[in-house]
């Protein structure tokens, strides 16, 4: 037989010879036939367009509308009819904030390739997460397909709302945080003390591991930083399996942050050593993520850093000190130690303020070349014993 083009083909067979009954076939149109339901319930609309009639129907130039769709991480699907009124939308939105000048061209499209990154590894997680746990145990004669629709069914509004709850809670930290920001030099020049945690021979471990098993200790090592990230009011950047990367406005809350970490993964036997590295400097902040020289520190001090130990530069110390966490670094006959220990009251009375109840201690380390960064002198943070 010939295909529309002319081009011969043979003709296959309408039965695979070791499934007579066809039954292969049938599964797979029927898994077909229950994605294509899924989409609908989930967009919640029939594919209507081709992506050029979604671009003309919301007025949008096409190459406009092209950068907006890979933006958010989909394909160029040709002019195929895979898109539905949702989508004339989402480009209408796009477009008009861009007209009404709220929005740069670049900008609009910044915003669809951060939240376009962000959702997809949300629904990504999400649905192998409910769906593997929730189809565990399927009935005889159930596949994954028969008990998918429902199961969406059921989730997806409750999800929805809860993701939009989140959202707004998330933008309202966001903005307090920027418009605090506004009276404060240090914050808004951007410094910000930023920690690395990296879990020690995990690439040998993963090795070892059954894929359930590494899946579990990734999944406890990320949750239980994630917690005591957020708990003691630092934010968290990202989580890379074997390693998290946070920040924090305060030095001190990354400190405790750091040390806590230390402190409560020693404790699972299941995991592998911890090094944790951090260091204070100025930081830019783009789509949610840190980059900058701090940021090059803090990994490069991560990776030298001694096991189950917080290694930070001396930018950091500093920052300790300032705030009176550590006792005074200067040696003392150049008004270290014996200055700050009986300082003087306001007002030159000579009355002595209360000693500061240092909460950590700072260990000078060997000056050493750090790759693309120079001559670094770390120091080891640790926690002072009356406040273990």
């Amino acid at each position: 037989m010939t295909d529309d083009d002319g081009i011969s083909q043979e003709r296959l067979p309408d039965h695979d010879p070791a499934d007579p009954a066809g039954l292969q076939h049938q599964q797979q149109d029927d898994e077909s036939t229950v994605s294509l339901k899924l989409e609908q319930l989930i967009l919640d609309a029939p594919r209507k367009y081709t992506p050029y009639q979604a671009a003309r129907t919301a007025g949008v130039p096409m190459e406009l509308a092209s950068r907006f769709w890979r933006a958010m991480g989909f394909p160029d699907i040709g002019q195929s009819r895979a898109l539905t009124d949702a989508d004339v939308i989402a480009l209408r939105r796009l477009a008009g904030m861009v007209e009404a000048g709220l929005l740069s061209e670049s900008m609009a499209i910044q915003v669809a390739r951060s939240t376009g990154q962000t959702t997809a590894r949300l629904a990504e997680w999400q649905m192998d997460t409910f769906l593997e746990n929730l189809t565990q145990s399927l009935e005889p004669g159930l596949s994954r397909a028969d008990v998918a629709y429902p199961l969406v069914q059921l989730l997806l509004p409750e999800l929805e709302e809860f993701l939009v709850y989140v959202w707004r809670r998330q933008l309202a930290a966001v903005t307090g945080r920027v418009v605090q920001a506004a009276d404060d030099a240090e914050i808004t020049s951007g410094r910000l003390a930023v920690g690395f945690a990296d879990l020690v021979g995990f690439t040998r471990l993963s090795r070892r591991l059954e894929e359930e098993e590494l899946g579990e200790l990734v999944e406890t090592f990320e949750s239980t930083c994630a917690d005591l990230v957020a708990g003691h009011g630092g934010r968290l950047i990202k989580t890379l399996g074997d390693e998290i990367l946070y920040v924090s406005d305060d030095p001190a809350v990354a400190a405790e942050i750091g040390l806590a970490l230390v402190e409560t993964l020693t404790k699972d036997d299941s995991m592998p050593a911890l090094r944790v590295g951090m260091a204070f400097g100025t930081v830019t902040s783009r789509m949610g993520d840190v980059f900058g020289t701090t940021v090059n520190l803090a990994s490069r001090l991560t990776s030298i850093a001694p096991k189950d130990a917080v290694l930070i530069d001396g930018e950091f110390a500093a920052a300790l000190e300032r705030e009176r966490v550590v006792p005074p670094t200067a040696p003392p006959g150049e008004g270290g130690a014996e200055a700050a220990a009986a300082p003087t009251a306001p007002g030159g009375s000579g009355q002595a303020e209360a000693a500061p109840e240092y909460r950590f201690h700072l260990q000078p380390m060997w000056r050493r070349p750090v790759r693309g960064l120079g001559l670094v002198e770390p120091w080891l943070l640790a926690r002072r014993l009356e406040h273990g």
